[in-house]
């Protein structure tokens, strides 16, 4: 059977229109704010209004990344969130997305949790139900969409965020996404959520620990399977953001698999890791979505052909790193606008609206 060529051939982006600055929370939080700008290497959060979750992020996403793309919702047989903020524990979050468009019929619809990882399993469950056959010439929507919220003074409340990334999964004008990726999991609790509680627990330095080591383990099965030069080249090395510090973490890890020593590594992280982390800095963890926000800024402006690595990595855990291919339509970054306007447009709350609308929300459990 021949394989359809197949890739991502739209992105369309949502993000909240609220944020706050490190600058405004530090004080509240009585810390530093360097601790935040500097430690965490943060810079502000999106904070969602209320009537502003998972599921209208991602419809809206979902719209922009289908009207981009220039087909018809007939044209879709598959549709995927990836999302660990559901709104119900049985209707999916791709129901609630299919809804908003209109989208019903002879088409598989269906939701993916793994943590921040969940979004990645969407993609690659898209891509090779494509490859399969299966999709019988149609496309897929794939969505990653979250809203990251802790308790009020928790140690991880700097790194919240929200936003959505959607996809179609057809022709690869955007870009190319290798069959081959290289994956690892392990079972452990270093992030969870157990039933009927707001919010999340973490176990911070096993969670650091752990993403550190998945790192190491997916881009040593990259070096085995291409060789040392696997890394030549990159236009990009995007990773999932919890915060970019983390991120910083994993590169110094990637230098010592690589044998790069500190300068070399430095000079990687700082071309092709940071730049990358942008867009991030100013959204926040986004969780399912983290990784694709960094492709999407790593995609724009990109010349065909030009490769990126993504590793994505979900708390429990589960990793992988995919490799890309930018294609003929990156260049022209169509989904740079829906970045610029949320950034340019959205309300930046004052210390006493943050304290009250943290007092007043009520989070989905």
């Amino acid at each position: 059977m021949t394989q359809p060529p197949t890739g991502i051939a739209s992105i369309g982006l949502a993000f909240p229109s609220q944020a706050i600055r490190m600058e405004t929370l530090a004080p509240l939080r009585g810390v530093d704010p360097d601790k935040l700008r500097i430690g965490l290497g943060c810079r502000e959060m999106a904070i969602c209004p209320e009537g502003t979750d998972a599921a209208s992020l991602a419809s809206i996403a979902a719209a922009r990344a289908i009207e981009r793309w220039g087909g018809l919702t007939n044209d879709i047989g598959l549709i995927v969130v990836g999302t660990e903020t559901a709104k119900d524990m049985s209707r999916p979050l791709s129901a609630y997305v299919a809804e908003s468009l209109g989208l019903a019929g002879a088409v598989r619809s269906y939701e993916v949790k793994h943590a921040c990882y969940g979004g990645t399993v969407a993609l690659r469950n898209a891509l090779e139900w494509r490859l399969s056959g299966a999709a019988r010439g149609k496309a897929a929507l794939v969505v990653a969409a979250d809203v990251a919220l802790y308790a009020p003074e928790d140690p991880g409340e700097a790194t919240q965020g929200a936003g959505a990334v959607a996809m179609i999964i057809d022709t690869p004008d955007i870009a190319r996404v290798s069959l081959d990726s290289y994956a690892w999991s392990e079972p452990v609790f270093d992030f969870w959520r157990p039933v009927g509680e707001a919010y999340p627990r973490v176990d911070g330095k096993l969670s650091l620990d752990c993403y550190v080591r998945a790192t190491e383990r997916c881009f040593a099965q990259l070096v085995e399977a291409e060789g040392a030069k696997a890394l030549d080249g990159l236009r990009a090395a995007c990773f999932h953001v919890p915060f970019p510090k983390m991120v910083r973490k994993a590169t110094t890890r990637l230098g010592e698999l690589m044998d790069w020593g500190p300068d070399a590594t430095q000079a990687f992280h700082d071309a092709r890791v940071e730049p990358y982390m942008r867009w991030n800095q100013h959204v926040g963890n986004a969780y399912t979505a983290s990784l694709w926000v960094s492709v999407s800024s790593a995609l724009a402006g990109a010349e065909d052909g030009e490769r990126i690595a993504a590793f994505s990595y979900g708390s429990g855990f589960g990793a992988e790193l995919l490799m890309l291919e930018a294609g003929p339509k990156a260049r022209a970054s169509a989904w740079v606008s829906d970045y610029e306007e949320a950034i340019a447009k959205r309300t930046q709350l004052d210390g006493a609206a943050y304290l009250a609308y943290r007092a007043s929300y009520v989070p989905a459990h």
